[in-house]
């Protein structure tokens, strides 16, 4: 047996699934390791193959009492493909029904935007031409408000206060260094 060449893990699957299809049995756990052994897979990957069979749902698994039973029809493959097949095409009409929906919608948008007499490029471009007169109008406003008479009153009165309150606590400290220098020495 030293000349026998290695099987992918798709092989392997094939392999298993066939001796389920070509008998159309049910086997236990024991009785699959023993065919598949013998059709030339290795023994250590067969209950991972076997398991991952189980889990794309091509090989069904139950346990009934202390033994689980595992089969596979070819008809299964068959209701899964049909079922895969009905999806898509579901998926499919969902699809066409989006589509159809989209083109409706962007109908409705170009509705309103028909170029007649080609006033439309105009209409962008003073447009255009409005948004940056605006632009520089609030532009311009903001430099007038640096030198607005009530901002700068505002300011002045801010002034004159930070400055009073500077004054106090200059005050206040010279006030307790005298009370200390008398108190102390």
């Amino acid at each position: 047996m030293g000349g026998t060449k290695r099987m992918s893990a798709e092989e392997k699957r094939k392999t298993i699934l066939e001796i389920y299809h070509k008998t159309k049995q049910v086997y236990t756990e024991k009785e699959i390791h023993l065919l598949a052994a013998k059709a030339g897979v290795n023994a250590n990957s067969i209950p991972d193959i076997n398991q991952s069979l189980i889990d794309d749902a091509l090989v069904e698994k139950e346990k009934i009492g202390g033994t689980n039973y595992f089969w596979s029809f070819p008809a299964k493959k068959d209701f899964m493909a049909q079922k895969q097949h009905e999806e898509t095409l579901k998926e499919i009409e969902a699809l066409k029904t989006k589509v159809a929906e989209s083109e409706v919608k962007l109908a409705d948008a170009k509705r309103g935007r028909e170029d007649e007499d080609g006033e439309r490029p105009k209409k962008l471009a003073r447009l255009a031409d409005l948004k940056k007169k605006a632009k520089d109008a609030t532009a311009e406003l903001e430099s007038l408000k640096e030198n607005d008479p009530q901002a700068l009153a505002d300011l002045e009165k801010e002034l004159k206060l930070v400055k009073d309150a500077a004054n106090r606590w200059t005050d206040n400290i010279f006030n307790c260094k005298s009370y200390l220098t008398k108190k102390r020495g």
